[in-house]
């Protein structure tokens, strides 16, 4: 022990050559090329079809590589049947912002210029367009003679002259079942009062249908009022030329964006709208564009993030920068602008904002969304079969009914959703199984193949710094010095075992103290020292010793000359008083070595 002590002590054994490395090594082509024999013709070729196999699978490795850093993706599309679907969310908004008979003196005081139906003297700019009752009606209420304004509030505004949905909504059925006004839910967009149907947040739970087509989703009948709709005398951000309503069919977990994202629906006709659930799964950077949502959002006035969330959100911290206020439809705490800031400030920075500035708002595609594919198709009502009988129903007139009387039905084509899956075209199982497979195939290499030229490797370097001088001390013995140190006393014991073995007899005590030492060896007890070439021990000795220190070689003995000893022992004649005795593979030397 204490000679392997010392051999890691000074930095461990010669390593072994590179012809014997090679040979035993499990690269292909190393054994032929640093073999034993001279140089020739066979090793120069074997080394010129290893070189070359190694600039091929280099070649093969760096493409793979560089192709996993382009971060390929794959788009997966599949279709899954599903027993019940969560109903979307659907948003309302009739095109018209404000009802003309809810337009009080003071609110056309301070809105009539931002509705264009006042010039900047509260003057009504073309009398020669105005129909004559709402002309007669406007011009009353555009007195301001004597009249003392109140303070205006546009929330308010938006809240009381919106058009009502107790007054729009006809019917409703959702799943065969009569549905109110009281299932829509109020919600402010910049098309003003709007509502919302299965919003998911009124404390209600989100309503899920069971089948496909028709007559199993929601069906309304609306009129959209157009009696009610303000007179066009001029243009501004609040005009509308239309006649209808626009909707937005999304997902509860994001706000509607229906100036944006709605599609228009007109009276006199009954709109199909057959749906299709998507969930979009993308992937992140660096393999895709789309921004990983944790709990927590990272957004100014949304618990959730979304698109739309983004957009909005980014909208309302542009017009308070910009305008010190926000419209009614945005989230926050800032006050309301003003009538005067809405023409002035909030509709230019907006509109602005929306068409040209590209950098200001630039909102991520979340990872996970789901989105709604619409088929529209549409046919006229009434009929002329149905036009008096919706008239009597309803105590209209039959144009009024053709003008104002719209049905909408939305419903699931199938009951299955859709998955649009971005995936990783190539990972690194992918990359590893290449260059694996490439270095098998060139090179005929592994993982531990590189494991062991780089202990090969290590064991050269370590051995060539120890030689300059790396070490603190150089070594004893070499590897081939290994051997085994016994005491005198564990070699006679064993000599007299061998002796009193064949006959049977019980072998006497040995004897505590140290025999006396023969006239013709007058040195003290010599100790043992295992040498190079030195045959085995025999099996009868025993080798759990505490002074054994390393393992003998076992190779066989030959008889030396001299006269004969033990069956085990080979020694120096007694008579002889030269020359070291000989123990069957050990020397006996005397303490000073000799």
């Amino acid at each position: 022990m204490e000679l392997k002590a010392e051999e890691e002590e000074v930095g461990g054994v010669q390593p072994v050559s590179i012809q014997a490395f090679a040979s035993s090594s499990t690269l292909h082509g190393l054994a032929h090329i640093f073999s034993y024999e001279r140089l020739s013709l066979k090793r120069a070729l074997w080394a010129l079809c290893f070189l070359g196999s190694l600039a091929v699978l280099l070649c093969v490795c760096t493409e793979r590589v560089q192709y996993y850093f382009h971060y390929h993706h794959v788009t997966k599309l599949d279709e899954v049947a599903a027993s019940q679907l969560t109903f979307p969310a659907v948003t309302l908004c009739n095109l018209n912002e404000f009802r003309f008979s809810q337009v009080s003196k003071n609110d056309l005081y301070h809105a009539g210029e931002l509705l264009a139906l006042l010039n900047n003297r509260y003057e009504i700019p073309d009398t020669q367009m105005a129909d004559e009752k709402q002309l007669e009606i406007l011009q009353d209420k555009a007195n301001f003679r004597s009249f003392k304004p109140k303070p205006f509030n546009m929330r308010e505004f938006y809240d009381r002259a919106g058009h009502d949905i107790r007054d729009m909504l006809l019917s409703c059925h959702f799943r065969g079942e009569v549905c109110s006004a009281e299932d829509f839910k109020v919600v402010f967009t910049r098309y003003g009062k709007c509502y919302t149907f299965n919003s998911g947040r009124d404390g209600r739970p989100r309503l899920k249908t069971m089948k496909g087509g028709t007559g199993n989703g929601l069906e309304i009948m609306l009129d959209i009022q157009q009696d009610e709709y303000l007179p066009v005398w001029g243009e501004t951000d609040e005009t509308s030329f239309e006649a209808g309503i626009k909707v937005q069919i999304h997902s509860q977990d994001e706000p509607p964006f229906i100036d944006q994202l709605g599609f228009g629906v007109a009276p006199g006709f009954q709109t199909f709208v057959a749906c299709q659930e998507q969930r979009l799964i993308y992937l992140p950077p660096p393999w895709g564009t789309c921004k990983a949502v944790t709990m927590d959002s990272d957004l100014d006035f949304f618990d959730s993030y979304s698109i739309t969330a983004c957009r909005i959100d980014c909208e309302t911290r542009y017009l308070v920068e910009n305008c010190n206020c926000r419209m009614v439809h945005m989230p926050g705490d800032a006050p309301y602008c003003t009538p005067e800031q809405y023409k002035e400030c909030a509709d230019p920075a907006l509109d602005f904002l929306v068409e040209k500035d590209q950098e200001y708002c630039v909102c991520e595609m979340p990872c996970n969304l789901t989105r709604y594919g619409k088929e529209l198709s549409m046919v006229k009502i009434p009929s002329k079969a149905s036009a008096k009988y919706l008239a009597k129903k309803f105590n209209k007139s039959e144009q009024y009914i053709g003008e104002n009387i719209l049905v909408l039905d939305i419903f699931f084509e199938v009951l299955n959703y859709e998955t649009i899956e971005q995936k990783k075209a190539y990972e690194i199982a992918g990359l590893l199984g290449d260059i694996g497979g490439q270095m098998g195939l060139f090179i005929g290499a592994s993982i531990l193949t590189v494991l062991e030229l780089f202990d090969y490797a290590y064991e050269v370097i370590k051995h060539k710094l120890c030689r300059r001088g790396k070490c603190q001390k150089e070594a004893k013995r070499s590897s081939a010095d290994k051997g085994v140190a016994l005491s005198l006393d564990d070699v006679k014991r064993h000599v007299r075992e061998r002796a009193r073995a064949p006959s049977g007899l019980p072998l006497p005590p040995t004897p505590q103290e140290p025999p006396s030492t023969p006239a013709h060896l007058p040195l003290p007890p010599p100790s043992l020292l295992c040498l190079p070439n030195a045959p085995a021990l025999p099996e009868a000795l025993p080798r759990d010793n505490p002074s054994l220190s390393c393992a003998l070689p076992p190779e066989p003995m030959r008889e030396p000359p001299g006269p004969p000893c033990r069956d085990d022992i080979r020694c120096q004649h007694p008579t002889s008083p030269s020359g070291p005795r000989h123990v069957r593979g050990l020397y006996l030397l005397s303490p000073a070595g000799r």
